[in-house]
């Protein structure tokens, strides 16, 4: 770790966050961090910097995000295996036509997982820690409540019943630092006995923490409106991980009917449960915003999940489940001997930061930045309108493009990889089944409009 010889500027007008980020990148692609290599933890690099932990964390998310790192739960950050980007030991410096295309690569990537890191609220999240350092309360220093700070489980349960429709008492709201802990939280729950069943495709990253939590795990077919119900039935399943208002990544929004008979068929079984992943529910384009499926559940069977990395940041690492009241008792039993993966000062922020009603205005913000790089890019991509169909528009970050060109999906991606634009298959986030091969992923959120527009004109090139 201490040969690290990253040279902060505090008086730059770039963030100290971007510094960091900026030096490991090029660390990684010009070889001094080599493949596989393990990163110190966000802990160990803020205190040999100097910086606060937050710092660190946002530099490595967007590392994470853009692939040049991986998160190995339990392990730590490692450097990814990134062919081409690296230079062999050796090798002249001078810059021949390689290197150049090393530089070239992935200028413009269309992650479906990135964020607008710009538009972090600076000044309301350092007025806001501040004040509460200033009060000096060495109660923000001790271990909380398992379930999280009271003032935050109060906050949350007003926001989402308001937002989201959602009905909750503050006593059923458990935080975490991120849906990975709580999806091992649930798991410690509910037991080993329960077989889970997942929408195909889906967010891959719940499918493998249940496979590493060594859980039965089925997958059930989707057709235009989600998940279909009567597969889930022959699955054998208890618990049902789904995304109704905004399903990633098809962007399938579940309509009423279809909800209902996810509905009846929880109440229908023993012991049955679903967990709602509200992934991204606050970005939504055209029409009202649909509504969560758990303030539609009479039978106390939905167990609803919660984030705000996608909202503010990845490096906030503050999520939330909203258990049903029938499964309080057993979080009693079980869930309370797991100490809160979220510091006091950080819950204690955010609770404010939504309290004082900057949250809402950093979300209505969001929404604005957000529609103007999908209406550039909606704009951008119609030259190719009998090349490509596009769906999962107007909702959530990212777009599909199916290709009616002749291409498949491999060819696209290796063909914008060759131009330096990185896109991203669909079929990565099938499982078992055998997967769709002519559909690629757009993000747009981390790529300004200007961006988009050169990226999109390489795109059109490629794919007409």
């Amino acid at each position: 770790m201490f040969e690290f010889t990253i040279r902060l500027d505090s008086l730059s007008v770039r963030p100290l966050y971007e510094q960091i980020y900026d030096y490991i990148k090029e660390e990684i692609q010009n070889g001094g961090l080599s493949c596989h290599e393990r990163l110190p933890s966000t802990r160990k690099l803020a205190q040999y910097l100097d910086v606060s932990r937050s710092t660190v964390t946002l530099a490595y998310e967007q590392l994470l995000s853009e692939g040049y790192i991986e998160n190995r739960p339990g392990s730590g950050f490692f450097v990814n295996d990134l062919e081409g980007l690296y230079k062999l030991s050796g090798e002249e410096e001078e810059e021949t036509s390689e290197t150049k295309q090393i530089k070239e690569t992935f200028l413009y990537d269309f992650s479906p997982s990135g964020v607008d890191l710009e538009s972090f609220p600076h000044n309301a999240w350092r007025k806001i820690s501040r004040g509460l350092l200033m009060e000096n309360n060495e109660d923000f220093y001790q271990l909380g409540n398992p379930e999280g700070e009271e003032e935050l489980r109060k906050t949350i349960a007003t926001y989402v019943h308001q937002a989201r429709g959602v009905r909750c008492r503050p006593q059923q709201i458990v935080i975490g630092a991120g849906n990975d802990y709580l999806l091992m939280l649930l798991n410690a729950m509910l037991g080993d006995d329960r077989v889970y069943a997942l929408e195909n495709p889906t967010y891959r990253k719940a499918y493998d923490i249940m496979k590493i939590l060594r859980q039965e795990v089925k997958t059930v077919e989707m057709d235009e409106q989600g998940i279909m119900v009567d597969e889930l039935e022959k699955s054998g399943a208890t618990v049902a991980y789904v995304m109704p208002s905004h399903h990633y990544p098809l962007g399938t929004v579940m309509p009423a009917g279809r909800r209902l008979q996810l509905l009846k068929w929880v109440s229908s079984g023993k012991d049955r449960y679903i967990i709602e992943d509200d992934y991204d529910s606050e970005f939504r384009y055209k029409g009202k915003p649909i509504p969560a499926l758990q303030g539609f559940d009479s039978n106390d069977r939905v167990i609803y999940l919660g984030t705000f990395s996608k909202s503010i940041a990845p490096a906030i690492r503050i999520s939330f489940l909203i258990l049903p009241m029938r499964l309080m008792k057993l979080y009693r039993e079980r869930g309370r001997r797991f100490s809160s993966t979220v510091s006091r000062m950080d819950q204690k922020i955010l609770a404010e930061f939504i309290r004082a009603g900057y949250y809402e205005r950093h979300l209505n913000r969001m929404r604005s930045v957000y529609k103007s790089r999908h209406d550039t890019l909606m704009e951008c991509l119609k030259p190719l309108s009998n090349s490509v169909s596009i769906s999962g528009e107007y909702a959530g970050t990212h777009l599909l493009l199916t290709l009616k060109n002749g291409m498949d999906e491999e060819q696209a991606i290796e063909a914008a990889r060759k131009a330096g634009v990185r896109i991203y298959g669909l079929s990565s986030y099938y499982i078992n089944e055998k997967p769709r091969r002519d559909t690629v992923i757009l993000g747009y959120a981390n790529l300004d409009e200007k961006k988009i527009r050169e990226a999109a004109k390489i795109l059109t090139r490629i794919l007409k």
